[in-house]
């Protein structure tokens, strides 16, 4: 007779559900796919022959100790790399203030497992990152929304929902996923001084700063809430600072970084020694030799070019070929935009018809953590060509006058 597997699973794990967009991709592998789905850097802009000549020059000098345990913590030279380029910025920050984690995926998880219980508040923007929710839903967590629009999470909404006591305010800045836009500096402002006044922590997820197509970079809350707090020689602010060299490296490596206080990064640490012990010691090493020699920093320029020229072909598709009715963010960095169609439509049912037409995109509901979100839809540019993107839009756009010049079936009384 065979185990009743969910009989056995712990109330966590039965309230676990699949990405949307994990799922997305397995249907859209196909070379003939045009997804706008995942959000996928460009392999063309990989650095492969770079990350060889790292790995030999690796082996060579640090060998044994690149594949060792290391500390959970993260490589000591690489943490104290980051705090210097930290610190360059104007920053006050040491190596008890950063943590590298396997992915700024795991830091989310990390925090859900330090300071989440049962039915805790979490105030987010809506809509807001699906992997931060998936993260949070297994720790039972309950939500607080705040509205965005184009300057990001609209802040005079914030003092009311402080009231009811978050456990911590999530917000992702830079060009933010799903929606694309970025909080304007009066908001960031507006931000740190609330989280100084009522004492709370926020989350700032930024996993897309380094990749601004145009304007000027804004400054962190990171930056903006160590005014509040007594200067020191480590950071001792609110914010809890999630990053990622996914986006300016390569995802497989798997690495992120956290900075914070040091009471929270030493929490984390106990934290993700349950976890996995430590980040992988040879990704770490790998890291360092590309960022102390100065490639990755012009590595990300090449970035920069490849996906501008992206971003700006899929907004002129979305111009040439989308119905009047349809509206669209227009970002100034970051990997995707956040189309809101006429009320009454819902993208998942529109999903299933692109599906056919070997054309994807992921639904808007997944984005909003108390429901709502049916007419939206996330398109991301980095992953596809500039032909796919044109060509992948031109379908899209087929599609969604199809179904819009269907009239609205009559209410019958």
């Amino acid at each position: 007779m065979s185990v009743i597997w969910n009989d056995l699973f712990s109330e966590r794990a039965l309230r676990m559900k699949s990405s949307a967009i994990r799922e997305l991709l397995k249907l859209t592998e196909h070379p003939d796919f045009i997804s706008f789905a995942g959000g996928l850097p460009a392999p063309e802009v990989f650095p492969v022959e770079a990350i060889e000549r790292a790995t030999v020059t690796i082996m060579r000098e640090h060998g044994a100790q690149a594949l060792q345990y290391g500390l959970t913590e993260g490589y000591t030279p690489l943490r104290e790399l980051i705090a210097a380029r930290l610190n360059h910025e104007g920053m006050k920050v040491s190596t008890e203030n950063i943590m590298i984690t396997t992915g700024s995926q795991q830091a989310l998880d990390l925090l859900g497992k330090i300071f989440i219980n049962h039915d805790d508040y979490i105030l987010t923007e809506s809509p807001t990152y699906l992997g931060a929710l998936q993260a949070w839903n297994s720790y039972q967590a309950a939500y607080l929304t705040v509205s965005t629009d184009d300057d990001g999470m609209i802040t005079d909404e914030l003092e009311q929902l402080l009231q009811k006591h978050p456990k911590f305010i999530y917000a992702l800045p830079n060009y933010q996923n799903p929606g694309g836009f970025t909080m304007s500096g009066e908001r960031r402002l507006e931000l740190a001084r609330l989280s100084a006044k009522y004492n709370l922590p926020i989350v700032e997820d930024d996993p897309y700063g380094e990749l601004r197509y145009e304007g000027e970079p804004l400054p962190t809350l990171l930056s903006l809430s160590a005014a509040y707090y007594p200067p020191s020689d480590s950071y001792t602010g609110n914010v809890i600072r999630l990053c990622t060299f996914s986006k300016i490296l390569a995802p497989g490596l798997r690495l992120g970084w956290v900075v914070a206080a040091p009471e929270v990064i030493f929490k984390l640490a106990q934290a993700k020694q349950g976890a996995d012990l430590h980040t992988s010691s040879l990704n770490q090493f790998l890291a360092y030799e590309l960022l102390q020699s100065g490639f990755l920093d012009e590595h990300i320029h090449l970035i920069r070019q490849t996906y501008t020229e992206r971003r700006n072909v899929m907004l002129q598709s979305l111009q040439e070929f989308f119905p009047l009715e349809v509206r669209w963010t227009k970002p100034k960095g970051g990997m995707f935009l956040w189309v809101t169609l006429p009320n009454g439509m819902d993208s998942s049912e529109l999903l299933k018809t692109a599906i056919e037409r070997k054309v994807a995109f992921v639904p808007g509901r997944s984005f909003f953590p108390n429901g709502g979100g049916e007419n939206t839809m996330r398109l991301n540019f980095s992953n596809s060509t500039p032909q796919k993107i044109r060509e992948g839009i031109r379908l899209l756009g087929e599609l969604l006058k199809e179904h819009i010049s269907q009239p609205t079936p009559a209410v019958v009384s």
